[in-house]
């Protein structure tokens, strides 16, 4: 398809962002500016997916650009975040993300450097892009709605469409960017498309000059970062880190890194989990379930060194590189406990991201404790409270150890109420001693020989 209507796309927008796309065409109409729907979001409607996001570009006057455009229309207490450097605008709608650009030109001073930006055409904004799926634009304003209009496009980037397949630009796209080799693995993984022979030979090129080696830890851990946040659409974590190691990536990020094949079936559960959560529980990470089931199977001390180039630092590296050890002493006493207050105990210290990566590493019957465990027991509440338990006289230490013993008991059933809560806390609470000689007192005297 080289044709599509302003009225097709618009039928395709989430319905949140329906409005304010539309309140930005007639804002760029009054200004006489036009304005194109450009890259992923183009590319996903000829493949008839989902709009995730909207991305467009504005050609016009210098005086109405992009940050104008969205405070004209964004709705009454919706924040426009504006980024001068890159001279975009952007505005957040519950179901996908406005991005307004002018047209631009990029430059970069050496590998793996951030862009220097300037204004362009509409073929330098298109050039600029990763793939050439991804470059191609169709024209909203200064059209009947209705009206076919043909879409721009460079270097084939509609056959490359057409036979699934991702193709850089110019010959020294991964000198330029080499986290493009991270998102040509993440878009051809979720899209289903390959890297072009030719692509591959210039990837191999980049590789050899270690383009890598300029590359900061940050940028690379927030493309990693994208690869299980893009779980949440179906994206396969296994397959993107599979591709990276096939095409020598990871090891270029730092030696010896790689795919473990024991980590793949994990990373396809915590990808399925990712995008259907198996209970409701807090907010967290997901990239940092992914990097502790990823590199679990790795020796600690590359495990270290890969969440160090990452820039992964602080209580969530030390999460990460202890994870094995971690997984390995829960999944031995899991297997094997009795009663749901025992698999409370084991679990109920666990962040969120750790208890992921557990449910991932875990086998069926493991598995099926830690679902039940944080979809039902984990919100239970016990019918006494700590409050409670001084009050019939228990002090210091003695009322955590009650307090979990209560615990234990109410999952188990073996207690039902506050009464025999409270019942419970006075046994625990009894002296030893006097516990014991009125045991003595209960027992039978013996006989004499």
């Amino acid at each position: 398809m080289s044709e599509l209507s302003p009225a097709e796309v618009l039928r395709q927008l989430p319905p949140s962002a329906l409005p304010v796309v539309e309140a930005i065409l007639a804002s760029a109409e009054r200004h006489r500016l036009t304005l194109y729907l450009v890259g992923g979001p183009l590319r996903d409607l000829l493949l008839d997916r989902a709009v995730r996001d909207v991305d467009l570009v504005v050609e016009g006057s210098d005086e109405i650009g992009p940050e104008a455009l969205c405070r004209e229309a964004a709705p009454e207490g919706v924040r426009v975040v504006v980024h001068s450097r890159f001279g975009t605008a952007s505005i957040e709608t519950p179901e996908a993300p406005i991005d307004v650009t002018g047209l631009r030109k990029e430059s970069y001073a050496h590998p793996g450097a951030l862009p220097r930006v300037e204004s362009g055409t509409l073929e330098d904004d298109l050039r600029r892009r990763d793939f050439s799926v991804n470059a191609l634009a169709l024209r909203l304003t200064g059209v009947e709605l209705a009206d076919k209009v043909a879409i721009e496009e460079v270097d084939e980037g509609l056959r490359d469409l057409e036979e699934r397949r991702l193709r850089v630009l110019h010959r020294r796209s991964f000198h330029d960017d080499p986290t493009r080799a991270l998102r040509a693995a993440r878009l051809g993984a979720r899209l289903g498309f390959s890297l072009s022979r030719g692509s591959r030979s210039l990837l191999r090129d980049a590789l050899r000059d270690g383009v890598f080696g300029r590359v900061s830890g940050d940028r690379l851990r927030r493309e990693i970062e994208k690869v299980f946040d893009d779980a949440r659409q179906g994206l396969d974590p296994s397959q993107v880190l599979r591709r990276l190691a096939d095409w020598h990536v990871l090891p270029a990020l730092e030696p010896g890194l790689g795919m473990p094949r024991e980590s793949t079936a994990p990373l396809r559960r915590l990808g399925r989990a990712i995008a259907e959560p198996p209970w409701r529980g807090p907010r967290y990470r997901p990239w940092v379930a992914g990097l502790a089931t990823w590199l679990a199977p790795l020796p600690p001390a590359l495990r270290r060194r890969a969440l160090q180039r990452l820039s992964v630092r602080g209580e969530v590296a030390k999460r990460v590189a202890e994870f094995p050890k971690l997984r390995d002493a829960v999944m031995r006493r899991l297997s094997t406990a009795r009663g749901r207050g025992a698999v409370d105990a084991l679990l109920c210290d666990l962040d969120e991201e750790r208890l992921y990566a557990l449910y991932a590493w875990a086998p069926p019957t493991p598995r099926r404790r830690v679902v039940r465990w944080a979809a039902e027991d984990r919100a239970r509440r016990v019918p006494v409270t700590g409050q409670d338990l001084l009050e019939i006289g228990l002090s210091g230490p003695a009322v955590g150890r009650a307090l979990a013993r209560i615990r234990a008991a109410f999952l188990d059933g073996a207690v039902a109420n506050r009464e025999e809560a409270l019942a419970l806390a006075r046994e625990i609470g009894r002296p030893r001693g006097a516990t014991a000689k009125r045991r003595v007192r209960r027992s039978p005297r013996r006989k004499s020989d």
